[in-house]
């Protein structure tokens, strides 16, 4: 009878275990989707749910997201947005950290919203004006083709900018978000000054060039590179520093280095660039380059 009583008893209790660990798994129908990217110079992370329209009429005065509500930009925990670095979204400063990123759309523009709190699980019961970041507005367009599924993408990044971009249904709404990449481009090129390598001193130049910054500095930082050791792209740099300058006759000597260096080490296209650049300053390329008699 007693062993009855305890067969019984371990029967009931690994019936209890296998229940207690059975899990049954299903596909999330809001999948969550962490997005990063980098803007200027700035690491910017977004996650996010993604819900999906399912024939649902989404944006609309009585649609799954209605006019004038705030809305969670997405489902399920409200979605987060982080940023290494301080930015500027829409001209407004948002400090490095992260947020919650909350929009009120409408017809025509949405108000978009960086929010300190991030612990709510969708929009706050209580809405804490205080812990508004910032608030902006932007337009709200017609895509033109119909997103399924809730997407945010960077879009039309330059150097130092990008879109955030929401999409869903036939509707997009995007903010700027902004670096100020050059101050710290000019911290590190001044840190690297201190004690410059020749990669250093060309790194320099470069950004000086390519962007219309102080060419005297520019041309005395290649020089320094091609002091320690030339190189045909060091040289070529200089020559097109020389040439903005207007210096054109130091430039076309500079290109000829650049271009007869280039031709020895096999790299033909700094050769087609150095003999177009000679040609357009109203130089003469050598009958060895071109390979003439």
């Amino acid at each position: 009878m007693k062993k009855g009583i305890v067969y019984t008893f371990l029967i009931c209790l690994l019936m209890s275990s296998f229940s207690l660990n059975a899990q049954i798994k299903t596909p999330q129908p809001s999948p969550t989707m962490k997005m990063e990217t980098m803007i200027g110079l700035t690491e910017v992370a977004i996650e996010y749910s993604r819900p999906s329209m399912k024939e649902r009429t989404i944006f609309a005065a009585d649609g799954l997201v209605p006019f004038g509500q705030t809305w969670r930009t997405g489902a399920n925990a409200s979605t987060k947005i982080s940023f290494s670095n301080d930015v500027m979204i829409e001209g407004k400063e948002v400090k490095a950290g992260k947020y919650a990123l909350y929009a009120v759309p409408g017809k025509t523009s949405w108000d978009v919203i960086i929010y300190k709190n991030t612990t709510h699980w969708g929009v706050p019961r209580e809405w804490v004006a205080a812990d508004e970041v910032a608030r902006v507005s932007v337009p709200a367009k017609n895509s033109g083709m119909a997103v399924e599924t809730f997407t945010i993408m960077p879009m039309n990044n330059s150097i130092k900018s990008a879109q955030i971009a929401m999409m869903w249904d036939k509707t997009v709404a995007a903010f700027t978000v902004s670096s100020d990449v050059d101050k710290s481009v000019m911290k590190d090129i001044d840190r690297a000054m201190a004690g410059t390598s020749r990669g250093d001193y060309y790194t320099a130049a470069r950004y000086f060039y390519d962007n219309d910054k102080d060419m005297t500095k520019a041309l005395g930082w290649i020089k320094m590179a091609n002091q320690k050791e030339a190189k045909f792209w060091q040289l070529r740099l200089q020559s097109l520093i020389e040439a903005k300058m207007g210096d054109k006759t130091s430039a076309i000597a500079t290109a000829t280095k650049s271009m007869e260096m280039a031709k020895t080490e096999g790299n033909m296209d700094y050769v087609r660039l150095n003999e177009k650049s000679i040609a357009e300053w109203g130089g003469k390329v050598m009958d060895k380059m071109n390979g003439s008699k």
